[in-house]
């Protein structure tokens, strides 16, 4: 089955890094698509008023989502019993085993790990080995766990998905981004795995590989909108990888930047690494 299910994915999924961007986009399309969701990031105001426009949508187009989940004559407290918030800092030593005990009494048949965005392009030396450690807990530890946990959890009911979203900034060593880069390169290579060892096991694992893309932490970096790499919309980026799901270990989202990712496999390493930072030096403005 390639694409998002209730009956393979569901009933409820967790959003890590819901609160905006392509996390909300998530949050938004599963439960229009019926899914049950948990928003998790660490703003609890933020993700209450999400949480609320959720459930305001869904009332305003007659549901709370599709006929199978919600059935007719869906009423408001319906709805919003689909929409779960669970404020928590990703990178607390104990932020897996809080999650787990705020959903230790739903159904999770997804996981979207969606946080994770470099808040600055500073070279490596520059930035505190703080400010390195809190990315590697973000992008490295807690996904790693949370796969760890509620993969193992899908393998014995023999279905369930997860999605980790990457970066084109995965694909090579890049200056400016070393940290962040370093870490999607492992988010993907840790998907990859999954989708060989779980695809009989009936678990859809996938990297979900985003460019440039129209966000808040886009905005906050701040990253220019130049010709060369024009943002893509976040809900694109989420419905493609909601779509996506169960075809393959790794998608790439938007035509151009899939041409872009297949192009860059051709060249050398040394290439790779100097176009990469090029880029990198065009969005942020930056020079050696």
């Amino acid at each position: 089955m390639v694409g998002i299910a209730l009956e393979q994915h569901g009933p409820w999924a967790i959003v890590a890094g819901a609160s905006e961007g392509i996390g909300e986009a998530f949050a938004r399309q599963l439960h229009d698509a019926g899914f049950g969701v948990v928003l998790v990031s660490r703003r609890k105001d933020t993700l209450d008023a999400l949480a609320a426009s959720i459930v305001a949508s869904a009332m305003s187009s007659g549901s709370s989502g599709s006929a199978a989940a919600s059935g007719p004559g869906t009423t408001p407290n319906a709805a919003a019993e689909r929409c779960r918030v669970v404020a928590l800092d990703l990178t607390a030593h104990d932020a897996v085993e809080q999650l787990v005990a705020a959903t230790a009494d739903l159904d999770v048949g997804l996981v979207v790990y969606n946080a994770g965005a470099d808040t600055m392009a500073v070279r490596f030396h520059d930035r505190t080995i703080d400010e390195v450690m809190h990315l590697l807990s973000l992008n490295v530890v807690t996904p790693t766990r949370l796969c760890h946990h509620f993969g193992r959890l899908m393998r014995g009911r023999g279905r369930g998905g997860i999605i980790l979203v990457g970066s084109m900034a995965g694909l090579a060593g890049t200056g400016w981004v070393a940290t962040y880069a370093a870490t999607k390169a492992f988010d993907q290579i840790l998907a990859e795995g999954l989708w060989r060892e779980l695809r009989r096991d009936g678990v859809d694992a996938m990297a979900l590989v985003a460019g440039a893309t129209a966000t808040p932490a886009h905005d906050r970096m701040g990253a220019r909108i130049t010709a060369e790499y024009p943002p893509m919309d976040p809900a694109a980026v989420a419905r493609e990888g909601l779509a996506a799901i169960g075809s393959g270990p790794v998608w790439v989202a938007g035509a151009a930047n899939r041409a872009v990712f297949d192009a860059l496999h051709t060249v050398s390493r040394v290439d790779l690494i100097e176009q990469m930072t090029a880029g990198t030096q065009l969005l942020f403005d930056l020079s050696d």
